[in-house]
């Protein structure tokens, strides 16, 4: 069985639902995204998603935020704490790129993170270099 899927078992769905995560849920917010979470280690982690009309009027850009935010989820939810998490996509959403709502994302999780398991561990920043170890030579140290 392919670990990427996104099982309906994966989602959720109940407006009920969505209502008690809002209600007894944690929050946590950027301009683009806000993240309510539900912790509870008896099931896996399940993901809702809210993208309105206020997000983009345009079906296509509704669903290219929702389509970014369910892979974001699959590649991580195996790392995270089992529960309900709801994403909120807010008006800026709709002009950022699919890396910068994956970006997004990620941040809500770690702020959000006050167990290890929800914690994801930090990644280097793009386009750096990792560190020197002691014994290489420096490129402008040459013979003489």
């Amino acid at each position: 069985m392919n670990s990427t899927r996104f099982p309906r078992t994966a989602r959720v769905r109940a407006r009920s639902d969505f209502d008690r995560i809002f209600k007894h849920g944690r929050r946590v917010a950027l301009p683009v995204l806000a993240l309510h979470f539900q912790a509870d280690d008896s099931i896996a982690p399940r993901l809702g998603l809210a993208v309105s009309r206020k997000v983009d009027p345009h079906a296509v850009g509704r669903n290219r935020i929702k389509r970014v935010l369910r892979d974001a989820f699959r590649h991580v939810r195996a790392e995270l704490a089992g529960g309900d998490y709801v994403v909120v996509a807010r008006p800026g959403a709709s002009r950022c790129s699919g890396e910068e709502l994956r970006v997004a994302f990620h941040s809500l999780l770690k702020r959000g993170g006050t167990r290890p398991a929800l914690a994801l561990p930090a990644t280097a920043a793009p386009g750096t270099m990792p560190a020197a170890s002691p014994s290489d030579p420096t490129p402008d140290s040459g013979p003489g």
